[in-house]
């Protein structure tokens, strides 16, 4: 593939997404937050992909992952108006059936109107099928965990940036009151001194989420991914969230103190 027809292919690429998401009122502060946050990681899975001197073709596969990653959250944002998985659908699910058909219905999928050489289906269907899972399967090839690695991360480090960009009651669906309120649950706190994700069982109140969010940064896989988190800044903006709770801010203050020193120890475990 030349570099023409690679241009070509993600302009229509962005021409089928924009269409798919015109279905779609983008008034509702989520969908319009879900497109914003689509083109954001799409753009990172290439730099990510690019740091990793991957070839133009695999940049451009690594860079439709991310367009196309959360096509189920805007059915998803329609049917129940909220980001949860655990109260709605599994948005990851939902995208790849949008995108490769059901096991009943494969022929319903839309993946040929948006890139017609079938050989990246394999990794695109895993890279969006597995980017909100706690864990990879083991049995992934190294080229589909790559993949899978590099759009993880890509929506990791923008999921910092949403969460400062967008109102965090939102994002949750809670009050500032209920937000500013809420105690850390004793097992998320343990999860993050832990240095690892936060399993979404273990989140019982609002500002759960929120750590589990910065924990997010533990699980970066890539160098490349973790400079630009930092870069950013958006990562130590969210570990000053104020809380109105005496115990919750100490919990914060804990929060950054660990957070600092594993930045600058150099440290993501």
């Amino acid at each position: 593939m030349k570099i023409r027809e690679i241009a070509e292919t993600k302009r229509k690429a962005k021409e089928w997404f924009a269409s798919y998401t015109a279905d779609y009122d983008m008034e509702d502060p989520k969908i319009a937050l879900k497109a914003v946050h689509t083109y954001h990681v799409a753009e990172l899975c290439q730099t990510i992909a690019e740091s990793l001197a991957l070839n133009e073709v695999e940049c451009m596969a690594a860079w439709l992952s991310g367009l196309l990653h959360d096509v189920g959250r805007f059915e998803q944002i329609r049917r129940f108006n909220t980001f949860s998985d655990a109260d709605s659908i599994d948005h990851a699910l939902l995208s790849t059936e949008i995108l490769f058909g059901t096991k009943e219905d494969a022929s319903c999928g839309r993946i040929r109107q948006v890139i017609l050489d079938p050989s990246w289906d394999i990794y695109l269907y895993k890279a969006i099928k597995y980017h909100s899972a706690y864990r990879l399967p083991p049995d992934l090839s190294e080229m589909e965990k790559t993949y899978c690695q590099i759009l993880r991360d890509a929506d990791k480090i923008d999921i910092f940036r949403v969460n400062l960009e967008t109102p965090m009651e939102d994002i949750y669906n809670t009050t500032t009151e209920t937000l500013k309120q809420a105690e850390v649950t004793s097992e998320v706190l343990q999860a993050f001194k832990e240095r690892h994700a936060v399993l979404r069982a273990l989140k019982k109140t609002p500002v759960d989420n929120v750590v589990g969010h910065i924990s997010l940064y533990y699980e970066l896989v890539y160098p490349k991914s973790r400079q630009i988190a930092l870069s950013q800044g958006y990562l130590l903006r969210l570990a000053e969230f104020a809380s109105e709770n005496e115990r919750t801010r100490k919990v914060f203050e804990d929060i950054r103190t660990q957070l600092q020193e594993d930045i600058e120890n150099g440290s993501k475990k």
